[in-house]
């Protein structure tokens, strides 16, 4: 019989330890955990056979999934979720719709205000969940790292060249991937044990990213993962991940916690690079604005 886990007694710890154990499931009980790692809303307001049903699995897979992470039963799984749920956010299954029905109805003021909450919500939910040892322990890899590649594409791509700018300023072995013409498996063909890989994706995930971190964990390559749940591909199994919302009442998801956390990374490396760091970012603008690429003042030329 399995022992309960005493320390499972909040919903995150529960989550953590869910997700933890995530490559070890099988695909059955992996699908069941997959969704409650995703909605884990739902666990403290619905019944077994809800869940079971969204879930697309037998309720009895839920059972042994409790008892994967050392729970006797579901019931006493669900237990800390109905202790502590969590408020839910509305969904919406076209928002580009939805969106155009707002600006008709003369309620932009409403979506105004939707907006700043949910990039506030956001930001506030993923720093919660996350630390700062976790946080330096990710920047410490970075740092010590060989080379580090920073992967994003589409709309991640620019978050992925921001940090590398800015990191770049400090520690000079990082550079954003794909680059042009390239491909990010491509970029990656001489990276090793000795490299760190600072990839990202949010649902629905990108291929190339999930491939390309593929490639690079059979190289054995560091992860350090950045997405939008536990279950991500490119969070389970990394050396680092980290998680963040996305929700928005707009069409596309949001990108304001990503960015949030990518700037903190970045401080976190350019905190624990080397002494001289600061002189050498100092140099840096100093050089710009002998060069006349800063102005003071836009009346003035420099």
């Amino acid at each position: 019989m399995t022992v309960p886990n005493i320390q499972l007694d909040a919903p995150d710890a529960v989550l953590q330890a869910l997700a933890t154990e995530l490559q070890n499931l099988t695909p059955e009980l992996r699908k069941a955990a997959s969704y409650v790692l995703e909605n884990p809303n739902d666990i403290g307001v619905s019944s077994i056979r809800e869940i079971a049903g969204a879930a697309g699995v037998k309720p009895n897979t839920l059972v042994r999934m409790a008892r994967s992470v050392g729970f006797e039963g579901y019931d006493d799984f669900r237990a800390p979720f109905r202790e502590d749920i969590r408020k839910g956010r509305a969904a919406f299954p076209d928002r580009a719709r939805w969106l155009q029905s707002l600006a008709k109805g003369g309620k932009l003021g409403g979506l105004f205000a939707d907006m700043a909450a949910s990039a506030i919500a956001n930001i506030e939910q993923s720093f919660a969940d996350m630390d700062s040892r976790r946080m330096k322990a990710a920047a410490d890899a970075i740092v010590a790292a060989r080379h580090t590649y920073v992967l994003g594409v589409g709309v991640n791509h620019s978050l992925a060249c921001n940090f590398a700018y800015l990191a770049g300023m400090a520690v000079d072995t990082i550079e954003a991937i794909p680059r042009a013409g390239s491909l990010a498996a491509d970029d990656l063909a001489r990276a090793g044990p000795d490299d760190v890989l600072l990839a990202m994706t949010f649902k629905p995930y990108r291929t190339e990213v999930l491939e390309a971190v593929e490639v690079a964990r059979g190289q054995g390559v560091r992860i350090v993962g950045i997405s939008d749940s536990p279950a991500s591909p490119i969070v389970v199994g990394s050396a680092h991940g980290f998680v963040v919302q996305t929700d928005t009442p707009q069409f596309f998801p949001s990108t304001v916690a990503a960015l949030a956390l990518i700037e903190t990374l970045m401080a976190f490396v350019i905190a624990d690079a080397k002494p001289d760091v600061i002189a050498n970012i100092e140099r840096f603008h100093g050089r710009r604005q002998r060069l006349g690429i800063y102005r003071d003042d836009w009346g003035e030329r420099s």
